[in-house]
């Protein structure tokens, strides 16, 4: 007990539909982890993104898991509220992810040569991933901002969720420019590689400034008129880029419209291209969506809320 009498450790973190989710994560996360050391396996880039990405999002919740039954979060000089949310909501599109690219590259409907066991425990991972993901959406789910409530915490609205799909579309975008994209034979998709930057580091601002709390006026402006301000700098900036990525790698003049059909699987130049063109449109969409729910926001200061 403590010096109010108190119960020492958050039973609110432990007996709750959140501390449900969580404990859910958590049993999901070291079944997955175990499953895939013990027997399922995983090997390649492909393997050890997946891998990697579980250990960190189990990591992760473990943190979060244990800081919260605690309340030893209250000595961190963050916002709590925002700081688990975006956690939960990285960490379901770390798992989706893993999902799909899991079965993908590791499940055959037949049995390998390590025999039908290998094959039952990746079926087995790929289902636990898949609770995983449900588990930490419910997360995101049971935290999200409801409408017409005013704001403590920005990352559980539409448009702070959404700054997390950004960075995580953004990574995925920078990947795709990394494995042979090709994208410094012109000024033009160079002028491109540099929007992508400087509009994951714009988002990358807004989250780091809410969840260290730093949500009191910026400069002359309140912060939620900053955050909109950022967003439609960005939309303008990711429309030109959408445009003029596809021109310069699919037009005749610059490149090819179809793929090569001398083009290596896997190490494509072309696939790489169409890659960055297609999530270009996605994160276009996802500004557009964030410029509008972001008018709705009434925001409300807190340092160190409560998740």
């Amino acid at each position: 007990m403590d010096s109010q009498g108190g119960p020492y450790l958050n039973m609110r973190a432990l007996c709750s539909p959140l501390g449900a989710a969580r404990l859910c994560q958590l049993a999901m996360g070291c079944a997955v982890i175990a499953m895939v050391t013990h027997s399922a396996g995983y090997s390649g880039s492909h393997g050890v993104f997946c891998m990697a990405a579980w250990c960190f999002c189990f990591a992760m919740t473990v943190v979060v898991f244990f800081l919260d039954a605690t309340r030893l979060y209250s000595c961190l000089p963050i916002s709590w509220d925002n700081l688990t949310v975006t956690c939960a909501a990285f960490a379901t599109l770390m798992f989706v992810t893993a999902s799909v690219v899991y079965p993908l590259f590791f499940v055959r409907s037949e049995c390998p040569y390590a025999g039908c066991d290998v094959r039952n425990f990746r079926i087995a991972v790929t289902v636990c991933s898949i609770l995983g993901a449900l588990a930490y959406g419910a997360e995101v789910a049971l935290c999200r901002a409801r409408p017409g409530q005013a704001v403590v915490g920005y990352m559980a609205t539409a448009s702070g969720l959404l700054k997390v799909v950004q960075g995580f579309v953004a990574c995925i975008i920078f990947g795709a420019l990394a494995n042979g994209s090709e994208y410094s034979r012109y000024a033009a998709t160079i002028f491109c590689v540099v929007v992508y930057a400087f509009c994951f580091a714009l988002t990358a601002l807004v989250v780091v400034m809410t969840v260290c709390g730093r949500t009191k006026a910026v400069r002359c402006l309140p912060f939620d008129r900053f955050v909109v301000v950022c967003t439609l700098l960005e939309v303008l900036l990711y429309l030109s880029a959408s445009v003029v990525w596809p021109v310069f790698c699919f037009d005749t003049k610059y490149g090819s419209p179809s793929r090569p059909s001398s083009c290596p699987q896997g190490r494509c130049p072309w696939d790489s291209k169409l890659v960055v063109s297609v999530f270009s449109f996605v994160n276009f969409g996802l500004y557009v969506a964030d410029l509008i729910y972001s008018q709705r926001i009434r925001f409300v200061s807190s340092h160190n809320s409560r998740a």
